[in-house]
């Protein structure tokens, strides 16, 4: 079975894409009406939220993090590689693509709340659609970019991807 290939442009507009902060493009599909608290806090938020997320055009996900659990799912297009780094060091790399035709691939990966983590097409010049979904739900507020250089410092074995990665500087 062969994998059509992903008409940028054509998605961005079809499914009313913006250009994401950390790279690519997104759009929220869906935020709970049901809200929730965090342990020992105060501010009512939505259970849970999720976005279309587009990357193509040689744009990453930029490495950042957040206060919340997310379930990356794979819809079209070509694999993706999340890079997720542990508090202890450890670097972990989920293939995200089509697990019927790609063993070494998923198609859900987890990145867990305060994880830093990045992702890229596996192949360069490919696009890929996935989805992503966050419990208790995204909150730009809590939506942190990763400073230029200070990750590549904290982990020097994975500064070559690290860098890579990092946020485009402006």
């Amino acid at each position: 079975m062969q994998i059509p290939r992903i008409d940028s442009r054509e998605l961005i507009d079809r499914l009313k894409l913006e250009p994401h902060p950390e790279g690519g493009y997104f759009r929220e599909t869906y935020r709970a009406n049901s809200g929730v608290t965090r342990k020992g806090e105060d501010n009512l938020r939505a259970a849970s939220t999720a976005i279309y997320f587009l990357l193509c055009d040689g744009a990453y996900s930029a490495w950042h993090r957040i206060r919340s659990d997310e379930v990356w799912h794979f819809y079209a297009g070509d694999s993706i590689d999340v890079h997720v780094l542990h508090s202890n060091g450890e670097l972990l790399t989920h293939r995200l693509g089509n697990a019927l035709e790609d063993p070494q691939a998923a198609f859900q990966a987890i990145v867990n709340a305060g994880d830093w983590f990045a992702a890229e097409c596996h192949e360069p010049g490919g696009a890929a659609l996935v989805g992503c979904t966050v419990a208790p739900g995204f909150e730009f507020s809590e939506f942190e970019l990763a400073a230029p250089g200070a990750l590549g410092a904290r982990y020097p074995r994975h500064r070559q991807l690290i860098e890579r990665l990092e946020p485009k500087r402006l």
